[in-house]
């Protein structure tokens, strides 16, 4: 079993965070590497819980998404081609007296056969690298998407 802890500071508030966290819908895959349009289907979403299935790349697994707490937000594995046991995300938000949050996220990989004990391997060493990137990828993606959105709400309110 893998466990791997990330970091990071960002611009974007806990609730823009995670408003882009649970946006299932097309076009995740733009704040998320390992999330494809192809593999995405919602099985169940309310108001601050959700079971989706999600993957890339001929992994996939069903995860329950739980943001009622607004300072973390928890997705358990419920079952995956590859991941099982213990397998999840943990994303925790910290505000900052400067306006930025911490988000401090930990990933449990635990393989539920051979092939997935080898790649949870893989990903807590040399592939680390990866899922660090595809973390700070999806950090830039929203701080983007939120400073668009704050662009576009001025000129709204300029044409008005």
């Amino acid at each position: 079993m893998s466990t791997i802890h990330f970091h990071r500071r960002t611009t974007a508030t806990p609730e823009q965070y995670v408003a882009g966290l649970t946006d299932f819908g097309p076009g995740r895959s733009k704040l998320f590497d390992n999330s494809s349009d192809a593999y995405l289907k919602v099985h169940h979403q309310s108001g601050s819980h959700a079971d989706i299935t999600e993957g890339s790349g001929g992994i996939w697994e069903r995860l329950h998404y739980d943001w009622s707490n607004p300072a973390r937000v928890v997705l358990t594995t419920i079952d995956s081609n590859v991941w099982g046991g213990a397998s999840g995300h943990v994303y925790t938000f910290t505000r900052q007296p400067d306006g930025t949050t911490d988000i401090d996220v930990v990933v449990t990989r635990d393989g539920k056969h051979l092939t997935g004990r080898l790649l949870g391997f893989v990903l807590g060493t040399i592939g680390r690298r990866v899922l660090d990137k595809a973390f700070e990828n999806s950090v830039r993606a929203i701080e983007a998407r939120n400073k668009a959105g704050r662009a576009n709400a001025g000129r709204s309110s300029i044409a008005a």
